[in-house]
C-alpha cells in the first residue's frame, strides 16, 4: 500500500507510516500475501442466508455479525456476487458491525429479479432499478449504513447517496470507474478502442476475459467465477455495460456531501491510478491503494478492512 497517498479532502494526509503503525501495515500485508485459494461457495461461519423482497424481485442476501451492530452494506459489481466479500466480511463483523451483502438483480442467485417484476414492467435493467433496489435494502434496517459499492455498484451507490444521504454513514467506492460518460475510454491499453464497441460487444469481451482468466486468479476462484455464469442473466450484464457507457457525472454533488468517503483501488486496476486519485480529490474522499488488481476485497482484504474500520471510526457510529 502507498502510505503517503492517504487523502486529499475531508481526511488529513497521514504521511509515511512508522513505528507500531508500520508494523501493523506489514502484518496486514503479510496476511494478505498468505491468503489460501479457498472454496468461494462456502460462506464464513456465522453467516446467515436470507432473501430480500426488493422492487425488482427477490434478492439473495447474506449477513453476519451482531444484529444490533452498526450496519455495513457491501454491494458487488457486474458479474459479481455477495461471495466476493467472504474474506472481508468476517474481518468487519469481528469489530462488532452487522455486515450484509446481496446479489444485484440478474446476477447469480438473484437471477430471477429483473425489470419484468417492476410496476409497471420495464424492458431493461436500468439505473433506476438498481438504485431503487439499493435504497430498499438500506431502508430495511436502522437508519444510516456504511455502504461499499464495488466497481459498477459504486456508480449506483453514488446516485443513492445523492438522493438519500440520510441512509448513509459513509461511502466507499471500491475499484469504481473514476470517469463520467463512456468510462471504458480511460482503461489501460484498450481504452482508445472501446468507443467503437456496443454494450453487447463490451459485455462479451468482459465475459471472455473473465472466463479465460486474464486476471490470473487462483484455480478455485476461477472455478467459482465460471460456475456462477450459468445463473447470471447475460442481458443484465449487457445492460450494466451500457450504463457504464453513460455514467453520470456526480462529482459536484458528492463534493457537497457531508458523508465521509473513501476511494479504494488496486495498483493494477484497469483504470490508471491518476484517474482514481483525481476523482478522490474532486469529491473530497480519502484515497487508498493496495498491491492488488481490480479486486482488493479478494486480494487485499486485511489491508482494506483496516482502512474501512478507520473510515468508520472517523465517520462515527462505531461499536
Amino acid at each position: 500500500m502507498v502510505e503517503s497517498s492517504g487523502t486529499i479532502g475531508r481526511f488529513p494526509r497521514r504521511g509515511v507510516a512508522s513505528g507500531r503503525r508500520a508494523a501493523a501495515v506489514d502484518d496486514e500485508r503479510s496476511r494478505d500475501d498468505r491468503l489460501p485459494d479457498i472454496d468461494w461457495r462456502v460462506l464464513p461461519p456465522g453467516a446467515e442466508r436470507t432473501t430480500f423482497a426488493a422492487p425488482s424481485g427477490a434478492l439473495a442476501r447474506v449477513a453476519m455479525g451482531p444484529a444490533d451492530g452498526p450496519r455495513i452494506v457491501l454491494v458487488p459489481g457486474a458479474t459479481g456476487s455477495k461471495e466476493d466479500f467472504v474474506l472481508l466480511m468476517p474481518l468487519l463483523a469481528s469489530s462488532g458491525h452487522r455486515v450484509e451483502s446481496f446479489d444485484l438483480a440478474g446476477q447469480y442467485e438473484s437471477a430471477d429479479a429483473g425489470p419484468w417484476n417492476l410496476v409497471p414492467p420495464r424492458e431493461h435493467y436500468d439505473e433506476r432499478l438498481f438504485v431503487d433496489d439499493l435504497l430498499a435494502v438500506l431502508d430495511d434496517g436502522a437508519p444510516g449504513a456504511h455502504v461499499l459499492g464495488y466497481s459498477f455498484a459504486g456508480t449506483i451507490a453514488q446516485r443513492a447517496l445523492v438522493e438519500r444521504p440520510d441512509r448513509f454513514t459513509s461511502l466507499t467506492l471500491l475499484s469504481t470507474p473514476p470517469l463520467a460518460g463512456q468510462v471504458f475510454r480511460g482503461m489501460k491499453a484498450i481504452g482508445p478502442i472501446t468507443g467503437v464497441a456496443s454494450p453487447r460487444q463490451g459485455a462479451e469481451l468482459m465475459l471472455w476475459g473473465i472466463r479465460n482468466n486474464l486476471n490470473r486468479v487462483p484455480p478455485r476462484r476461477l472455478a467459482f467465477v465460471r460456475s456462477r455464469f450459468a445463473s447470471t442473466r447475460r442481458e443484465s450484464v449487457v445492460d450494466m455495460i451500457g450504463l457504464m457507457m453513460r455514467t453520470p457525472d456526480l462529482r459536484r454533488e458528492l463534493a457537497g456531501s457531508s458523508v465521509p468517503m473513501l476511494v479504494a483501488v488496486g495498483e493494477h486496476d484497469i483504470w490508471p491510478r491518476r484517474f482514481h486519485e483525481a476523482f478522490a480529490r474532486e469529491i473530497g474522499a480519502r484515497f487508498e491503494e493496495y498491491p492488488s488488481g481490480h479486486s482488493p476485497c479478494e486480494q487485499s482484504p486485511n489491508q482494506l478492512a483496516r482502512d474501512l474500520l478507520a473510515l468508520y471510526a472517523e465517520a462515527g457510529l462505531t461499536p
